[in-house]
């Protein structure tokens, strides 16, 4: 509908917009200056819906590239490339670190601490991180690291890893209480860290999107109800 549109029936609605994704895919050498001008783009729709943040996703492996020590580079230096437009309209960059699945294809950024590396050579207002219980479930001392997150954690996203994975793991997520994530354990540590922001339920699955809607955010609420929100003041 256009980001004119769009904005106008944000506003109307009475609703606000809590995060844009997304911004990044800046691994490609042969797409750089278009992936600049796409990520310009994409702060000044981030502006314009008012979203304080700009989830960044950091892009995978060129093909035929296997240079993941590279790719982690040009993560970085695109997103000091970034920074100064972004600081001036107003829009913080959100690293969004990746489950390792998607690290050849999608996100060679794979653990919250490596996101914490590149996003601290920044001032926090600047640049922070996306914790997501999807991709950071997994990793080896995650309350550690969310706690060094501090003011920097811009997002925090919900929803379950469930087995077995789809033949499309980019539809893998589950509802909440569906897998093997510990909600509690989780939202706990980002709420030590000082997080107060919005909680986004992104959940990526045919199956919830065949569904009823009504049913799907029936079950959304309850669960969230459950799982999350007790836990938050903890």
């Amino acid at each position: 509908m256009g980001l004119e549109e769009a904005g106008r029936l944000v506003k109307e609605s009475g609703l606000r917009v809590s995060s844009l994704c997304r911004g990044g895919f800046f691994t490609n050498p042969a797409e750089a200056q278009t992936a600049e001008a796409r990520n310009r783009e994409a702060i000044e729709e981030a502006a314009a819906l008012n979203a304080a943040t700009l989830v960044l996703v950091p892009g995978g492996l060129p093909p035929g590239d296997r240079d993941l020590h590279g790719a982690r580079d040009r993560v970085s230096r695109g997103i000091e490339q970034l920074v100064p437009y972004a600081r001036e309209m107003g829009v913080n960059l959100g690293i969004e670190p990746m489950n390792p699945i998607y690290a050849a294809d999608r996100g060679v950024i794979s653990t919250l601490r490596q996101a914490l590396d590149i996003a601290e050579r920044f001032e926090t207002d600047d640049v922070g991180v996306v914790v997501d219980t999807f991709h950071l479930w997994w990793e080896p001392g995650i309350a550690e690291q969310v706690q060094r997150a501090g003011r920097r954690i811009v997002s925090y996203q919900i929803c379950d890893w469930i087995t077995p994975l789809p033949a499309d793991t980019l539809l893998a997520r589950g509802m909440m209480g569906d897998g093997h994530v510990d909600f509690a354990a989780f939202t706990q540590s980002v709420a030590r860290a000082g997080y107060r922001g919005d909680i986004e339920v992104e959940i990526f699955n045919a199956d919830l999107w065949a569904a009823p809607p009504a049913d799907v955010v029936d079950t959304m609420a309850k669960r969230y109800l459950e799982l999350v929100q007790p836990y938050l003041n903890e």
